[in-house]
């Protein structure tokens, strides 16, 4: 069994403030759940799944009263929560870390990641999806991939990893969310040979995973997921309608 920590802390100050006055992205309703819900119900339903720990707003131990889930109140940047929440799992060897923005994740989907994963022992297991994986299942939805020899790629929002590499890989690990959207700064980062191979798409994922574990010195491995809901985070209007479509609820903006 896996212990689980969600990043609930995001603010609701972006593109979806729109659509709903709820103060954290987490607490934005879809239906007469909240979006932060879905992904928990697929935690707690995963057959995989031990102790969860939630990262975010104070409002959520009311949300979630009566269930044996942890509230850490949100530190602010998105790897101080993650710290923060991995602090409360200390003992736990491996943790799968999932963001509450992913409501279309399901049980079978978790389980089928952590299945990908092998043998756990890398430090951080990070799911990449196929363009055209997504396309085929959701057409409208916009997001940025990455062209690789081996194909063109989108991120996913699970990760599994290992806690006792966290803390030195904070300040590395806080860049790669700043530039998650732009692939090409990324590349910059990691060097001009690196951004060189990638704009000429030389790039292989194999070229990644290495040059990733050896910056922050762990053992990294990207796995190919045909799950698309791992990386369908809503952040814009147009995904928080798309989940609403895809789990028949009505948004109540409150």
């Amino acid at each position: 069994m896996i212990d689980a920590l969600v990043l609930a802390g995001s603010p609701n100050d972006g593109r979806l403030k729109s659509c709903s006055t709820a103060e954290y992205e987490a607490l934005i309703p879809i239906g007469n759940k909240a979006m932060v819900e879905y992904v928990v119900s697929a935690l707690i339903k995963s057959r995989n799944i031990n102790r969860i720990v939630i990262v975010g707003p104070k409002e959520l131990a009311s949300v979630f009263s009566g269930l044996p889930i942890k509230i850490v109140e949100s530190q602010g940047k998105m790897m101080d929560n993650l710290y923060s929440g991995l602090t409360n799992l200390s003992d736990s060897e491996r943790t799968l870390v999932v963001t509450a923005d992913i409501p279309l994740v399901t049980a079978k989907i978790l389980d089928d990641f952590l299945s990908l994963c092998g043998d756990k022992k890398s430090d951080l297991y990070y799911p990449v999806v196929p363009k055209a994986t997504v396309s085929e299942k959701f057409p409208s939805v916009t997001r940025t991939y990455v062209k690789l020899k081996d194909g063109v790629f989108t991120g996913g929002n699970v990760f599994l990893v290992n806690p006792s590499v966290v803390p030195k890989c904070l300040e590395k690990g806080q860049q790669f969310v700043d530039l998650r959207k732009s692939p090409v700064k990324l590349c910059k980062m990691l060097g001009l040979g690196f951004l060189i191979k990638f704009l000429s798409r030389r790039l292989s994922l194999k070229e990644v995973e290495r040059k990733a574990s050896l910056l922050f010195g762990i053992k990294g491995q990207a796995v190919i997921c045909h799950h698309p809901e791992v990386g369908l985070d809503i952040d814009k209007p147009s995904d928080l309608t798309m989940a609403v479509e895809s789990l028949g609820a009505n948004v109540n903006v409150n």
